[in-house]
């Protein structure tokens, strides 16, 4: 045999079909692994035998065996396919891992329902989400975006852009207000069970926003997290004061209700924040716009 014929490579096909073969030991459930025929496996591999000039199965009585000459050239032949496999596997695309500091109010009131349109259209963007009321820092715990509260500048080295004001609205559910022997008005507020959050905010709302003096002594019911009473006011247990934007699916369900118009504009609003020099410029850019998007905003020029 001359150099050009010995170098000569069998069809992929073939030695994938030799593979299935030596891994079953049946032409039937190598092809069933293969999805093709069993006449399609034992044509391949009488192909390859051929193109060898070596017989690599003997037949059986319940399938059949690797001859010698099988035995020895399965080993190289199963290492070309990893090596192929590592191959393509190293040039394909590997998806950028991000991080997301956000608060645990944000995170389960607007965030995670508008994750899964985020993943499906950006599947090389794999994304963590890092809820904690603590203050994240962007290099000790690998942050790379971050949705703040509170009144620029944040820091050097970081770009802001505004996501949402921080309008505080009172809310309560449906059956609350059914319950009353009277209309819920700012009058009778103080006469409600009023859920409170850390930031302790009923004082300034009565004052500011309904015009009226904050009742010391009216009844409390205190939680650590926005988001707490929030679903404490879905249950019917009072009256929660949140900023609009983390109760937009419950007011549209109406599995909550704002039972006047009164409105507190603070000033901490919510911003998305990421260092000047990025990690995964591209990506945490991508994911920059995407919350930027979704809070119908635009990135500062």
């Amino acid at each position: 045999m001359d150099r050009k014929n010995s170098t000569r490579l069998p069809p992929l096909n073939s030695l994938r079909v030799f593979d299935a073969v030596a891994q079953q030991l049946n032409f039937r459930l190598a092809a069933e692994q293969l999805n093709v025929t069993q006449g399609a496996v034992a044509q391949q591999i009488r192909k390859l035998e051929d193109d060898l000039g070596v017989r690599l199965f003997v037949r059986e009585a319940h399938g059949v065996a690797l001859t010698d000459a099988g035995r020895a050239y399965l080993p190289n032949i199963r290492r070309a396919f990893e090596l192929i496999g590592d191959a393509t596997a190293s040039l394909r695309a590997t998806p950028a891992r991000l991080t997301i500091s956000v608060t645990p109010t944000f995170a389960a009131k607007w965030l995670l329902s508008r994750l899964p349109g985020f993943v499906a259209a950006n599947p090389l963007i794999d994304l963590r989400i890092l809820a904690t009321e603590q203050l994240s820092s962007f290099h000790a715990d690998g942050v790379d975006l971050a949705i703040r509260q509170g009144r620029p500048p944040f820091g050097p080295g970081l770009e802001v852009d505004f996501l949402f004001p921080q309008e505080l609205i009172a809310v309560c559910s449906p059956s609350l207000l059914a319950a009353l022997d009277a209309p819920l008005t700012p009058a009778s507020l103080s006469g409600q069970v009023l859920l409170e959050d850390s930031h302790s905010l009923w004082p300034a709302f009565f004052e500011q926003a309904l015009g009226q003096p904050h009742v010391v002594g009216s009844k409390r019911l205190q939680f650590n997290q926005t988001s707490l009473a929030i679903d404490a006011a879905i249950a019917g247990q009072g009256i929660a004061l949140a900023s609009r934007f983390l109760l937009q699916a419950e007011l549209a369900s109406g599995r909550l209700v704002q039972p006047f118009a009164a409105e507190l504009r603070g000033n901490l609003d919510f911003y998305v924040v990421v260092p000047r020099k990025q990690r995964h410029p591209e990506p945490t850019e991508a994911v920059r716009d995407w919350l930027l998007g979704e809070g119908g905003q635009k990135r500062s020029a």
